[in-house]
Formats: structure tokens, sequence, C-alpha cells
């Protein structure tokens, strides 16, 4: 059984939700990844979504989109970000973390070991991401732009390094389209719940609720709730219907102008409200 599903397992027997927290890898300094991530911990978060920085993404509003291009300006790839979950894993062996991105960083990963296997005669199989996250510590990933039917052999290599694949639903994902998901998903399913990019419109929760077991028809891991959850009562809400609540990028929006000593208990604190909610 994979970390989050032991997780999703545990929070389960005590009726809890899970609280998801994102943030941009590499933001907004380059070297306080992992000390954030185990200030979300504290703050109540069961997992962690870390986004990989990518020039051209195609779901992201521009809080989350400028976070990226402040961590790529700094210098933060797929390799740095492998190093961040190893440097968190020495201190928490527990809390899951889901690399979330796109699959250009992922291939050019590959592309470059790929090269350097050849170049020093080494014979390499599978891909070379798959191995190193799993070896860092990494739990699961979400590659916005991986279509369930065109990875098929990714998601075998990706379960048998002990990797969940994770996958989005919108509120216009047909039946086939979420029965396609559910044949190579694990892990949970992350419900978009607005039409459009991440930190856009208000959440119509009404929406969500009535979306759910539709979802839950198809899918039999849990679902989680993201895009547009910014405050603890919407939290709440949310919480009622789903198996976890996800948020990004109000988060970004309290890092982004605080010093380097304020940003672990900014996101402590907002986590610590939260959970609170969720909890009550």
């Amino acid at each position: 059984m994979s970390r989050i599903a032991k997780t999703f397992e545990s929070l389960k027997a005590r009726n809890r939700t899970a609280l998801i927290p994102f943030v941009t890898a590499g933001f907004p300094f380059a070297d306080i990844t992992p000390e954030l991530m185990h200030a979300m911990v504290e703050g109540g978060a069961d997992v962690i979504e870390l986004g990989v920085p990518f020039s051209d993404p195609s779901a992201d509003g521009p809080v989350i989109q400028k976070a990226g291009d402040k961590a790529l300006a700094l210098g933060v790839g797929m390799v740095q970000i492998l190093q961040m979950v190893r440097s968190f894993r020495t201190r928490n062996t527990s809390t899951p973390v889901v690399l979330m991105g796109y699959a250009n960083p992922v291939e050019r990963y590959d592309q470059q070991h790929a090269s350097s296997a050849n170049r020093t005669g080494k014979t390499q199989t599978g891909s070379a991401f798959v191995r190193d996250a799993a070896q860092a510590g990494v739990d699961g990933v979400l590659i916005v732009d991986y279509p369930p039917e065109e990875c098929e052999t990714f998601a075998a290599d990706l379960h048998a390094h002990g990797l969940d694949l994770i996958f989005l639903l919108a509120p216009t994902s047909t039946d086939e389209r979420m029965a396609q998901i559910a044949k190579v998903a694990s892990g949970y399913v992350y419900y978009v719940s607005l039409k459009g990019v991440t930190g856009s419109g208000a959440l119509d929760t009404g929406a969500v609720e009535s979306m759910l077991p539709r979802i839950r028809s198809h899918v039999q891991i849990p679902v989680g709730v993201g895009f547009g959850i910014r405050d603890a009562a919407t939290a709440r809400t949310i919480s009622k219907v789903a198996d976890a609540v996800v948020i990004g990028s109000k988060i970004i929006q309290l890092l982004d102008d605080k010093p380097r000593e304020q940003v672990p208990q900014t996101a402590r604190n907002f986590l610590r409200e939260i959970r609170t909610a969720l909890d009550s």
C-alpha cells in the first residue's frame, strides 16, 4: 500500500478530510522549500503537492504562473526539486509528497539522463525520472497534460516503483473520460471545481456537491477538490462531501511578499486555520 493510500485510510478511520496544500517548488526563495514543507505539516497538511515550475503552463492562473517564473529564474528545475524532497525526507518519512506539473520537465529529465547514460555506456530501462523520484521519496505524480489513454506505460512504471499516478477531473469531464481515468489512476483524483485556470472565479459549492456522486460512480479512490478554495469556511463546506481539499493560489499569494523568515510561519498559521475548520 502506498504512502498516499495509507494516509487516506488513516484519515477515513478517524472521519477526517485530507488537507492538501500546494506550493511551487523553489518559491518564494530557492532554498526554502524543505523548511516550508515541514511548516505546512506542522500546520496540518496531510499530503503536500509540490508544483514543478514550467515556462508554458496551461492550467495555472497568474498567481501560480508568477511563482513558477520566479522559481525558474532562481534556477529551480527537476534535479533541484528531487533534492528538496530528499532533504524533507531526512526528517519526515510519513507525509506523502506529490509532484504536480507538466510533461515537458519530466520528458526533458529523461532525455538528459538517457544522453548521460549513453555517453558512459550504461544501459537504462524505464524512466529515469520515475526511478529517481521514487528514490528521493516522492509518492505520486500529477502531470496535467498526460491524458490517460496515452500514458499506460508511464503509469505502469510509476506503479512498479510504488508511486501513484493522479489525474485531474473537471466539470466538463464525460462519463467515458472518468472511466478511462479510473483504469490507471491511483492515490486520489483531483476534481477541478472551476472551468478555467487556478485561482479564477468563485467556487460553486452546490455544483461540487452534485458532481461528486457522479465521479464516485466511476472512481473508487478518494476524491480531492481544488481550484477556488481560499478560506476556512469554503474548505469546511467542501470537506462535507470531498475526501480532500486542495489549496494552492491562496497560499502562494500569502507568501509572495513575505521576507524569508516569515514564510514558514505564514504558511503554518494559514493551514492551522483551515485544519481547525475541517475538524470542527
